[in-house]
């Protein structure tokens, strides 16, 4: 398993699946085959599968360490800058596709209605990140800075799920189950940093 981790396949692979959904979301609009209202079907799609593959990215150390497999990490940046992918889209869809760039409606809508603010403050939060990702900015930052300021991400996960429980309006099982989701992260990663303090 960790050999065929390893190899540049396999990494091909997981690009692949990560992408997948977007070009399923391609194809379906190509075909003229998302529903009544593709608009909505395609921020629906791009939000939900933004929610997803940020999730992914955070389960990726908890993962490799339980299982004892550090070829992993060779995943998370991508899922990372995959989720950053998909929430652009969902934004774009959202000022392009729904708005029409109409940025006093796009305000208002932003200081009135808090489901589009924790939307918006969840992609803020995900600019920094995807923009310090690279190497290079490991090395600039430092270790430590880079990794402090890359706990964001839970910030920019908790608000993106807020988003989601904040906009259905009828039934709240599968953004809960995102919640719940994040919610085991988030233990998993306290548990860790208070047995690195008794240690």
């Amino acid at each position: 398993m960790r050999k065929l981790l390893s190899t540049g396949w396999t990494k091909a692979a997981v690009f692949a699946a990560l992408a997948g959904p977007a070009a399923w979301m391609a194809w379906q609009g190509y075909r003229d085959e998302l529903g009544a209202n593709p608009i909505e079907a395609i921020t629906k799609g791009t939000g939900i599968w933004t929610l997803r593959v940020l999730l992914i990215s955070l389960a990726i150390t908890p993962a490799r360490k339980m299982l004892g497999l550090p070829e992993l990490i060779r995943f998370r940046r991508m899922a990372g800058l995959f989720a950053f992918f998909y929430g652009t889209l969902h934004l774009f869809t959202y000022l392009w596709l729904d708005k029409f760039f109409e940025w006093p409606e796009i305000w208002e809508d932003v200081v009135k209605r808090r489901f589009i603010t924790a939307g918006m403050m969840a992609f803020a939060l995900m600019v920094p990140l995807a923009a310090t990702s690279t190497a290079g900015w490991i090395r600039r930052l430092g270790g430590r800075r880079w990794q402090a300021l890359h706990r964001l991400v839970y910030i920019s996960a908790a608000a993106g799920v807020v988003h989601y429980l904040w906009l259905v309006k009828a039934g709240v099982m599968r953004p809960g189950s995102y919640a719940a989701g994040l919610g085991a992260l988030m233990a998993w990663r306290g548990w860790e940093w208070l047995r690195g303090r008794r240690a």
